[in-house]
């Protein structure tokens, strides 16, 4: 198996080369694969992990709120989509006010979605059913109810230090690092607020640089260190298979609290208009989550009976500043990092006025840019940013949804994605819930409030509620439920046969299945006409080009273009409401046609001659193993 494994990565890499000296367009760039890797690949690398809010998902007792046994009643869903694996948004004890992500208690599940005992049946049937399991961690900061917060406010040792605590004027008039008013600095928080609040138990400050309720960790504290490593292998040692890490990005600050400078220096003193030098993005953010590593690695290397891939997924997820900045949570030098730096390229910086050359420049700048440990991965949407559906359109998220899954690596799925939900923009000032919104006011509050992409499921169009809970009380669902769900719901996209659900069961399967996707090379084309595409190629293998027309116009393209000894082609996959169906064999593939914004990916064939050149590289290839092999036996 790895001799074959060995001759399939080979022959495709000869593919790559040998393409490179023959391809006459000037705009390609091409992402070899890495042997070494490949052979070695781990269970994430190809993974499909399906990121869902599971107060969102599914309620199973009424009372307006998605809960674990929810997940479970729910979970043939997962399991007739496809995918892999699962990133199950924060269950910790919680207050709720910003939607769990501020933790009162780091061991323990908050009641709102069961208990301890829920959390290990679903693991053993996710595990049962070949699914990993992977938890939403927050480490930045706690809730303000929180032990360790109360304690610290109170002065109690050893919690003094465990958060970033400044006295304020009252206490220290004779210090020149205290601003007028009490307040240590400049520093603003991302919740539209001050970053420093005053402790209501004295005339302190406490750091926040999320909301008032959710006091920033101090560590530079080795208890709070050793305190969160604790946490970390609670979980693994109860069989998590993976954390994914919240904004690490932000775990340290500057020591000397000094202020950030203004972009605008006559502009408003807001998050939005300084230059997070002190805030974000510190080196020792990254040094400390490459200790946070070392500690995944030691349940990497102990022995598990039975398991082939044991390892503990470690995952960073942060709004860096830069893709540099992005791919450095893979490790710096000799020091690992994570195992997947999450990718937001795509969520944020595409557009629906992005061009072809944007979409190459995004998509090969992290292909070009990751190191020879990292992992490419790719998201389109989740719990902070707009659906894609909403941002770009019903027929563009389809064929969106087919470019990540034609692109090398692992996929993320928001919830939803799958059945080409959409944001519920009717919810009101009165009913929001989240306090990136509240902080504001009602009149601006649509513009912050991320509530519109966290809202239940829509599983068919039963009860208000969208099947969302099957005994619904008096008490609303925790946010509405989009008002479409009567025509976009799971049961009405299972019912057709060219719906948003099928595509994404059919990618996904493609996903796992398709040798080439998983070893084949990989080369991008910007094509006449704002036309982006892409190839996929492995020697003997077939062989796969997405095209999508960027454009509201129909558009032609040539199929050599994107592979000049392509003879023939038919369509694998297509978007929703393209004229081209799938299994359909193109007769002119120097004048293929696309609707507006339509999405194909086509299988193609080459000549005889293309052939006999892979019979000729495998045959060399073969050779060459067993003349080594025999060399070293003697």
């Amino acid at each position: 198996m790895k001799l074959a494994l060995f001759v399939l990565v080979l022959v495709g890499t000869v593919a790559v080369q040998t393409r490179c000296q023959v391809q006459t367009d000037s705009e390609t760039t091409v992402h070899l694969p890495r042997q070494d890797v490949l052979v070695h690949a781990g269970w994430w690398e190809s993974a499909v992990l399906y990121q869902l809010l599971p107060r969102s998902f599914h309620d199973s007792d009424g009372d307006g709120s998605g809960d674990l046994r929810g997940l479970l009643a729910r979970f043939d869903h997962l399991i007739e989509l496809g995918v892999t694996g699962i990133c199950l948004g924060p269950v910790f004890r919680s207050p709720m006010r910003d939607g769990g992500y501020d933790v009162s208690d780091y061991r323990d599940i908050d009641p709102l979605y069961g208990s301890m005992g829920v959390l290990e049946e679903l693991l053993e049937r996710a595990h049962a059913a070949g699914l990993k399991v992977v938890l939403d961690f927050i480490p930045n900061h706690t809730s303000e109810q929180h032990e360790w917060f109360q304690k610290s406010v109170r002065k109690s040792e050893p919690y003094r230090d465990y958060y970033i605590l400044r006295g304020g004027i009252e206490e220290e008039k004779e210090q020149d690092d205290v601003k007028e008013g009490g307040v240590p600095n400049n520093w603003q928080s991302l919740y539209h607020r001050a970053a420093w609040s005053r402790n209501v138990r004295g005339s302190e400050y406490y750091l926040h640089q999320f909301d008032t309720t959710e006091p920033d960790l101090n560590y530079r504290n080795a208890k709070v260190r050793q305190e969160m490593e604790d946490v970390m292998r609670f979980w693994l040692d109860r069989g998590v298979d993976g954390l994914r890490l919240m904004q690490v990005n932000h775990l340290y600050e500057d020591a000397q609290l000094r202020d950030e400078p203004l972009i605008e220096q006559k502009g408003s003193l807001s998050y939005e208009n300084m230059n997070h030098l002190h805030t974000r993005d510190l080196l020792d953010n990254y040094i400390l989550t490459f200790d946070w590593r070392t500690l995944f690695d030691e349940y990497t290397r102990a022995e598990v009976e039975g398991v082939k891939d044991h390892t503990k997924l470690m995952i960073t997820s942060a709004y860096t500043g830069s893709l540099d900045g992005t791919l450095k949570w893979f490790g710096i030098g000799n020091r690992s990092g994570a195992h997947i730096a999450q990718n937001f390229g795509l969520l944020r910086e595409i557009t629906p006025n992005s061009r072809a050359e944007q979409f190459q420049r995004v998509i090969d700048g992290w292909l070009n840019g990751l190191p020879p440990n990292g992992v490419a991965n790719w998201v389109l949407g989740n719990q902070d940013y707009r659906r894609v559906a909403s941002r770009f359109g019903r027929e563009r998220a389809a064929g969106l949804a087919m470019l990540c899954f034609t692109l090398p690596g692992t996929i993320f799925v928001y919830y939803g994605e799958e059945i080409g939900m959409e944001d519920n923009e009717a919810i009101s000032w009165k009913q929001t819930q989240d306090p990136f919104g509240l902080n504001t006011n009602g009149t601006v509050y649509q513009q912050y409030s991320r509530d519109p992409t966290r809202t239940p499921f829509q599983w068919d169009n039963s009860n208000g509620w969208a099947g969302f809970s099957k005994t619904p009380k008096k008490t609303d669902p925790w946010l509405p439920v989009h008002g479409n769900y009567g025509v976009r719901n799971l049961a009405q996209e299972k019912s057709s046969n060219r719906s948003m659900f099928q595509l994404y069961r059919q990618l996904i399967a493609w996903h796992q299945q398709s040798v080439t996707l998983r070893y084949g090379s990989y080369q991008s084309f910007v094509l006449p006409d704002n036309v982006f595409a892409v190839l996929r190629s492995l020697l003997g293998e077939k062989e796969y080009a997405t095209v999508l027309n960027l454009n509201s116009h129909a558009v032609t393209f040539n199929v050599s273009r994107v592979h000049k000894h392509a003879r023939r082609a038919s369509v694998a996959f297509t978007s929703l409401e393209g004229a081209h169906t799938v299994g359909e064999s193109l007769q002119d593939i120097g004048n293929v046609a696309l609707d507006g914004y339509e999405t194909v990916i086509l299988e193609l064939s080459c000549g005889m001659a293309w052939r006999r050149a892979f019979k000729s590289l495998m045959v060399a290839a073969i050779a060459g193993l067993v003349c080594s092999n025999w060399v070293r036996l003697k």
